[in-house]
């Protein structure tokens, strides 16, 4: 007693039993490990109570629970299950439980040692204690994040009853249900009300109704009075209103475009050629006007009254110019309309 009371005090000293440790167990737990010896009573006591309570999936690891040894294969069973991976053949459970029937002091020793202590602390699963009777008392107790007085209460902490569960979602499916229908009358009930309160559509409609009425009667007459007002307009203006003024216009126009006509025809950039001179451009057909920009662009076109020969600036031909004969002439006489001079 006083080698555990000391081990207790040094391992308390290193916070392995602080409250502050424990964590909350799973509500309804997938997987659950179990450590603990598979030929006892323990774990069919353990089992028979899930059974009757939430049938829920059950991995043993068979250690044994006294003895020489014992502790080493407790401590490497509950580290055992905390390396299982999520995903992998064999499921990773979501809450452990370690247990043992009683006995004596000596009995229990093994979950007394420091290596199952610290396995028990530092178990990345939630682990239930099972060590034992009610008025026994183990270090791993101290350190799991729950004890059970017996294996078969860690069996009842570790899941609900089934049965309770099946009756509160039914209860909250029944009283969500009577919420709706609530809620869904009393909606009713306020549409209902905000409904009475609208006014009619004859008297939403009556003002409208009543203008468009207005228009209506007041169309024609305003039709009317446009009509003569415009009658009255033309009346004002029909003695200015002369045949002659309107072929002076005409005439004046005719003179203008003829103009204009002969402008565009001086202005013409092939005109000049009929008198022996000649246009230069580039290949693409741009008009060169200087020596620079003819010798930059090298082939050229010479554009004559009679046709356009290829040449090139800078340098002598290797062979002789070809004449293109164009299709159409360059100068083409307009269409004489009806605003055309007549023929000199």
């Amino acid at each position: 007693m006083a080698l555990l009371d000391k081990r207790r005090r040094a391992l308390a000293a290193e916070g392995l039993f602080d409250v502050e440790r424990r964590r909350k167990l799973p509500f309804l737990p997938r997987v659950i490990g179990v450590v603990t010896s598979p030929t006892g009573a323990v774990i069919r006591d353990i089992l028979h109570r899930l059974e009757d309570r939430c049938p829920t999936h059950v991995i043993v690891w068979p250690v044994p629970v006294q003895g020489e040894g014992a502790s080493a294969k407790v401590a490497q069973a509950i580290r055992g299950f905390g390396a299982i991976e999520t995903g992998g053949p064999v499921p990773r459970p979501d809450l452990l439980i370690v247990a043992r029937g009683g006995g004596s002091i000596e009995d229990l020793w093994a979950f007394n040692e420091e290596e199952v202590v610290r396995a028990a602390a530092e178990s990345p699963i939630p682990l239930i204690s099972a060590v034992g009777h009610e008025t026994d008392t183990t270090l791993i107790d101290l350190a799991s994040d729950r004890r059970a007085p017996t294996p078969t209460a860690a069996a009842e902490i570790a899941v609900p009853v089934r049965s309770d569960l099946m009756a509160l979602v039914d209860d909250l499916g029944r009283r969500s249900a009577s919420c709706l229908t609530v809620h869904a009358r009393r909606a009713r009930e306020r549409l209902d009300l905000t409904v009475h309160r609208w006014p009619k559509p004859e008297a939403l409609f009556a003002p409208v109704n009543q203008r468009v009425d207005d228009l209506v009667g007041r169309l024609p007459r305003a039709l009317a009075a446009r009509a003569a007002h415009a009658r009255a307009d033309l009346s004002a203006v029909a003695p200015r209103l002369r045949s002659e003024l309107l072929s002076d216009r005409v005439l004046r126009a005719r003179d203008q475009l003829a103009s204009l006509w002969r402008l565009a025809e001086l202005a013409h950039p092939d005109r000049p050629l009929k008198r022996g001179f000649a246009r230069v451009t580039d290949r693409a057909g741009k008009t060169l006007t200087h020596a620079a920009d003819a010798i930059a662009a090298r082939e050229l076109k010479l554009h004559f009254g009679d046709g356009t020969v290829d040449a090139t600036a800078g340098a002598a031909p290797s062979q002789p110019a070809r004449v293109e004969r164009p299709r159409r002439a360059p100068y083409v006489a307009p269409q004489r309309g009806l605003f055309d001079e007549p023929e000199e």
